[in-house]
């Protein structure tokens, strides 16, 4: 596991406060990391990339170590809070990748500011919760998440059954054990918010109107945000190109760095302005 301390860790100066980490130098690449995760799930991306662009990993307001905030939560927050990440950093435009929840945060802020998006990279997620998940997926991300928590169960309590939903069979010990650590640090009411905002969306009508490159990267043993979905987003999204990560379950920038890190990488560079 690659140590925190390699990363400058910063935070933004309007409440919520964001803390974000910062390696490299030249055009950014802003991380948005998954509904369990936090900003250190993007490390290894953020050091394979650092090389030849500045790179930016969050955590999301409520996690890790930005603040935490009373009231309801819209995706339209995230984008209020990378705006100001986005003004605290003096950057104009920059690359957006997302994971899962990261990638719905993505989607949106494209929606939302098109003009301050150079690129996206959308990994393993879905396009609507009603549309692209069937009614057996929907209830399992209830039951698995929303159900234990409002019945008292801790993190650590469901962090295995979350898990094993999540990776690949075989996965790696060092992948669980990161996982593992990445949801004992979740808190639980801004976490049962961010599950909330998942139940309403849907981008499958607005998909057509993505006018920027753009990543898909999925993965062969995906139960939650299976192969046919990413299919569906690259006949949808124009300037799309679609990539899959060989022998990885949901979280495949953990469970297959290499292939993730080179496809990402190559992506990147060719869509670098400068």
């Amino acid at each position: 596991m690659i140590k925190d301390e390699v990363f400058n860790k910063y935070f933004t100066d309007i409440s919520p406060k964001i803390c974000f980490n910062k390696i490299g130098v030249g055009e950014t690449v802003i991380f948005l990391h998954g509904i369990g995760g936090n900003k250190s799930n993007w490390h290894r991306q953020m050091l394979h990339l650092s090389n030849i662009c500045s790179t930016i990993s969050w955590d999301a307001r409520g996690y890790g170590d930005s603040e935490d905030y009373t009231s309801d939560l819209t995706l339209d927050d995230f984008s209020t809070d990378l705006n100001h990440l986005l003004k605290f950093c003096e950057i104009e435009k920059a690359h957006f990748v997302g994971l899962s929840m990261g990638a719905r945060i993505a989607m949106t802020y494209y929606l939302n500011n098109p003009s301050k998006v150079l690129s996206l990279t959308l990994c393993n997620c879905f396009y609507s919760f009603g549309k692209s998940m069937s009614k057996q997926k929907q209830d399992e991300y209830i039951n698995l998440r929303e159900k234990p928590l409002k019945e008292g169960k801790t993190f650590s309590d469901i962090a295995p059954a979350i898990i094993r939903s999540l990776v690949k069979p075989d996965c790696k010990q060092s992948v669980i054990d990161e996982l593992t650590k990445s949801i004992s640090m979740l808190r639980k009411t801004p976490y049962l918010k961010c599950i909330k905002t998942a139940f309403n969306f849907d981008l499958s009508e607005y998909l057509v109107d993505f006018n920027v490159p753009t990543q898909l990267i999925f993965s062969t043993h995906d139960k939650l945000t299976p192969l046919n979905i990413g299919e569906t987003m690259h006949k949808k999204i124009p300037n799309s190109k679609l990539n899959i990560i060989q022998d990885a379950g949901h979280l495949s920038n953990l469970e297959q760095p290499d292939q993730f890190n080179k496809i990402l990488f190559e992506f990147i560079n060719a869509n670098l302005k400068n």
